[in-house]
């Protein structure tokens, strides 16, 4: 017996997209209409019964696939980020970065890697509105020789939590209420000024970025801390930064709520019809670094998903630029079925001690498990360009299985190993310990910072103000109220202006 070598592996995967392709295509030339088993049908709408008014028959295989399949069509969808859009493009390294990481597919400049893009709202349903105030997800997957690397980001440089724990208890305040299945107000703000190390993310999400006007108008956030790593077994802390190139734009509240209305696709047309007329999209890729002698000195954890590191003191370094220019043929196969987690990180990228990225690390494939298979790394979208794993078998939809290959490490097939460097580092972290983090003063200071930031621009502090107005006039007054102190935290005006806004819309609810 052979082990299948990664190329042979690779072959066949490609061989799977080309059949898959063929019967995508087949309504074209010569090919005839068939069952899912590739029987001719003679005519797809006629049906089988007794007689001319008689019951249908059992034997009419084609009618009873078509209602079985039909009934099947539907997979869970995501439980966050269910709304989105995507496509295909080109990651180029554009600059030398081979200080930092020795990433193969970053190792000179001018390397083009293909990617693919799935961008999306977080909270809503999979039919919900394009414009929600919503965080967006920007995830990334990178197709290097050596394996997927899936950049998860977010559309914002934080986030509202930091300890893993409470990530499921948050996405419920989003969701709808388990008694009358609408969203909820109370709910909403209740959570978040009983867990006030959300400022700094609600500074962002009630500005008008918490609205972008399209896709392409945002930027991407790594928001957690990664390593980049050398084969020497060196590294830095590194937030990866995208811009937009075409330049961030914004919707206010009033604009959204409008979009929303007229047309809940908004940014997924916007997308499609950019790149479909040549207008394509493109960030530029940065990064943050941080040396661990750094991280230790920092006034803020590196591991704490609600701060941002100052440009000031951590400059913006530009690395790469990415493109997208071809739409995908069919929104399911290659979008819905789309799987990214932070877990596919190719050597010279590491994820770091944050202990939400840690939680992501099993929760996101785990979800894909659970959507799509055990095999969902199988689906051609998600298949990497090589990959030799004969110890994972069997299982619902097994495309390539390794044949004959051994599936346990046979002394007389052995597997080849790449080694990969060890380290021992980060010292300071401790020993394994119950934890959950305290809100202190100090996780004010850059939400404070973002509102003076919004007062150079004209009318961003009052869109932000109003923004929330007409969201939290729906809550509780005890909630409304915990809410106040909590933006008086962050500045007294705000809290004073926020509070003489709330009320004034509370009270024109009630006429």
């Amino acid at each position: 017996m052979r082990l299948p070598s990664p190329s042979v592996v690779s072959a066949f995967t490609t061989f799977f997209a080309c059949a898959t392709a063929t019967v995508q295509g087949s309504n074209s030339g010569h090919s005839f209409y068939t069952t899912s088993g590739g029987v001719p049908v003679n005519d797809p709408t006629a049906f089988q019964r007794v007689g001319r008014n008689g019951p249908i028959l059992l034997q009419d295989t084609h009618l009873i696939e078509q209602l079985a399949h039909f009934a099947r069509e539907r997979i869970p969808e995501r439980v966050v980020h269910a709304k989105g859009a995507g496509a295909y493009g080109v990651f180029e390294v554009t600059e030398d970065i081979t200080d930092l990481t020795s990433a193969a597919f970053l190792d000179q400049i001018g390397k083009k890697s293909r990617v693919l893009v799935r961008f999306s709202t977080v909270g809503g349903e999979s039919g919900s509105a394009d414009t929600a105030r919503d965080p967006r997800g920007f995830a990334i997957k990178i197709y290097t020789e050596e394996g997927n690397e899936d950049w998860v980001f977010n559309s914002t440089p934080v986030f509202f939590l930091r300890d893993p724990s409470k990530f499921p208890l948050f996405v419920h305040t989003q969701k709808r209420d388990p008694q009358t299945h609408l969203k909820n107000a109370t709910v909403f703000w209740d959570y978040l000024s009983t867990n006030q190390e959300s400022v700094r993310q609600l500074m962002h999400l009630f500005s008008d970025r918490g609205t972008p006007f399209s896709y392409r108008h945002m930027d991407g956030f790594s928001g957690h801390t990664f390593k980049f790593a050398k084969h020497n077994g060196t590294y830095n802390y590194v937030k990866i930064h995208l811009k937009t190139d075409q330049g961030v734009r914004t919707l206010t509240n009033e604009e959204a709520g409008d979009l929303a209305g007229k047309n809940s696709d908004w940014t997924t047309q916007d997308l499609f019809e950019a790149i479909q007329r040549g207008d394509n999209p493109s960030w530029t890729a940065y990064v943050q670094v941080m040396s661990p002698e750094q991280a230790e000195q920092f006034r803020y954890s590196v591991f704490d998903l609600t701060k941002t590191w100052p440009e000031d003191q951590f400059p913006l370094r530009k690395f790469g630029k990415m493109t997208l220019n071809q739409n995908p043929e069919n929104f399911f196969a290659e979008i819905e079925q789309a799987a990214f987690s932070p877990s596919n990180i190719v050597p010279g990228i590491e994820p770091s001690a944050d202990p939400v990225l840690q939680a992501r690390l099993f929760s996101y494939p785990d979800s894909q498990r659970y959507r799509l298979g055990v095999n969902f790394n199988q689906i051609p979208v998600n298949c990497p360009m090589h990959v030799n794993n004969p110890f994972q078998r069997d299982g619902h939809f097994a495309i390539h299985n390794y044949g004959a290959a051994p599936n346990y490490m046979s002394s007389f097939h052995p597997l080849v190993y790449r080694s990969v460097p060890t380290k021992e580092h980060e010292e300071w972290v401790g020993k394994a310990t119950l934890f959950s983090s305290v809100v202190e003063d100090k996780d004010f200071e850059q939400a404070t910072e973002e509102w003076a930031y919004l007062g150079t621009m004209e009318g961003q502090q009052r869109n932000f103000v109003h923004n929330i107005a007409v969201h939290l006039c729906n809550a509780h007054p005890e909630v409304r109220k915990r809410t106040y102190g909590m933006f008086d935290r962050v500045d007294a005006q705000l809290g004073q202006w926020l509070r003489e806004e709330t009320e004034k819309e509370v009270v024109a609810l009630s006429v």
